[in-house]
């Protein structure tokens, strides 16, 4: 066969799908694509066959060497591999395409003796292996389609890599979701205004690096951006941080200090957690911002200042108006352009990028090299709701980076919470626990129940799909024939 033109398998449109096989492609996704590697024509045929019932798209060859020139010429998501084949063997083949197509995923066909040896290609690479005799269409259909969607989920983190790379930002805030371009336009156009902004979002979601886009891009830009945490200042402390004291306001007050307003003259003042202000301070905030004088504590003169205010919550404050606890005219005042930050769990794709971003910057803060986000971790922080949006993400990150010992992190390194938001496959058969009838036998003897149960599980299993009819049931087995009589035979209490 030229692997130029490899084999392409059509099936009737009438082929009924199988049970439990993976969904259909959706209108906006093309089916998997697959190559089958394999020197036995009736097995590949008999291969090709159930993946295109399963809906996959299907290309075979039967050599390495013919797998290698298809593949200088195509790029299929999954290549299923026969181990052992004249020249050169599934093992080798699969460590050439580590080094030369690492994007692929790879699934190893072996026979039963040939488990050890599955567990090697494993570590080489491999997304997974299948024994011989399978155990069902269905399993050869779900190990593909789980392989497939590593590939997809890996070449997802490679372009999303690629985008925060070039710089899809804007000033120090990440993303291009829907509502973070919808809030950069508002940005935009607020920021060479003198309007006052009130920004509202969820704790954790970056309210303060939305004031500082804003002061960045702005005429204030070369003057001072002085943040506020409203609800870290003592009560009895408020009016001296906002406004500043003389000397001899008050015990302790040695000498005259300025406050939040007079250390931002020229530029922004951002009121973070605004809603935390005590009434009495409250009063006058709203004097400032009518107007734009200043009386130190303890002084009886006023001063002018020039101060572009930025004010920040994450309660709602026409619910502190209703409950008295939070003055109307100065809500007013202060919401002339509302500015919604969507939490972290609304953004998409922005979840992948900050992450990256994040093990960048953890990178360059403990000179260690960047580790990449498997497939799998990138699967768990898409799951995670991350109720402590992007500030909990960036502390997720941390921990993943510092424990993780390889060169990828992966969902063990998360902390207990985002990690249990990957949801849990099923155990492959060599994680089920061993019957306790073998636990005292020998290796051999036991070793031999095991296969005997196996066999006649599998030929059970398969004679009840095919209506009891042993040709169909040996072809779809990929045995012969006579072998197959022989098994169902032995199965049957033959010797």
């Amino acid at each position: 066969m030229s692997p130029a033109s490899p084999e392409r398998i059509l099936v009737p449109m009438t082929t009924p799908r199988l049970s439990g096989a993976p969904p259909q492609p959706g209108p906006d996704e093309s089916p998997a694509h697959v190559l089958v590697v394999d020197d036995d024509d009736a097995l590949r045929r008999s291969v090709a066959r159930l993946l295109l019932a399963h809906h996959f798209r299907v290309d075979t060859v039967d050599s390495a060497e013919s797998a290698l020139e298809y593949l200088a010429a195509n790029d299929p998501d999954v290549v299923l591999c026969d181990l052992q084949m004249p020249g050169m063997d599934g093992l080798e083949l699969l460590r050439r395409l580590r080094e030369t197509r690492p994007g692929i995923s790879f699934v190893m066909m072996t026979g039963f003796a040939d488990v050890s040896v599955a567990v090697e290609a494993m570590r080489s690479g491999a997304a997974n292996f299948l024994t011989k005799p399978f155990a069902s269409n269905d399993a050869v259909a779900l190990t593909v389609a789980k392989a497939a969607e590593h590939k997809r989920l890996a070449n997802r983190a490679r372009e999303l890599e690629q985008r925060l790379s070039a710089q899809e930002r804007f000033g120090e805030l990440i993303g291009s979701s829907p509502g973070m371009l919808a809030m950069y336009r508002i940005i935009e156009g607020v920021a060479t205004t003198t309007s006052t902004v009130l920004i509202l979002g969820e704790s954790g979601t970056g309210k303060e690096l939305v004031a500082r886009a804003i002061h960045q891009r702005s005429q204030r830009a070369s003057k001072p951006f002085v943040p506020v945490n409203c609800a870290a200042i003592p009560k009895d402390l408020v009016e001296s941080e906002l406004f500043g004291h003389v000397r001899g306001a008050f015990t302790g007050a040695n000498a005259r200090r300025a406050g939040a307003f007079e250390s931002a003259g020229g530029g922004t003042i951002l009121f973070d957690e605004v809603g935390d202000l005590p009434l009495s301070a409250q009063v006058k905030l709203l004097r400032v911002l009518q107007e734009s004088e200043i009386k130190p504590v303890g002084s009886d003169e006023t001063k002018i200042v020039d101060v572009r205010v930025v004010a920040a919550t994450n309660v709602d404050l026409a619910e502190s108006v209703a409950a008295g606890t939070f003055r109307r005219d100065l809500f007013y005042r202060l919401n002339v352009i509302p500015l919604h930050l969507p939490p972290l769990r609304e953004r998409g794709d922005d979840i992948i990028l900050l992450a990256y971003h994040f093990v960048e910057k953890l990178a360059r803060r403990m000179s260690r090299p960047v580790k990449r986000l498997s497939p799998q971790i990138i699967e768990a922080l898409r799951a995670y709701t991350w109720p402590g949006n992007v500030r909990e993400l960036e502390h997720a990150i941390e921990h993943a980076f510092v424990l993780s010992a390889g060169e990828e992190l992966t969902p063990a390194d998360l902390p207990s919470t985002a990690a249990a938001a990957l949801p849990s496959l099923p155990a492959a058969p060599s994680d089920r626990p061993l019957p306790a009838e073998l636990h005292d036998l020998p290796f051999a003897e036991a070793k031999r129940r095991s296969v005997a149960a196996f066999e006649a599980a599998y030929l059970r299993e398969l004679l009840a799909r095919c209506g009891g009819n042993t040709a169909e049931a040996a072809r779809q087995s990929g045995l012969d024939r006579s072998n197959f009589r022989r098994l169902l035979h032995k199965a049957r209490g033959g010797s």
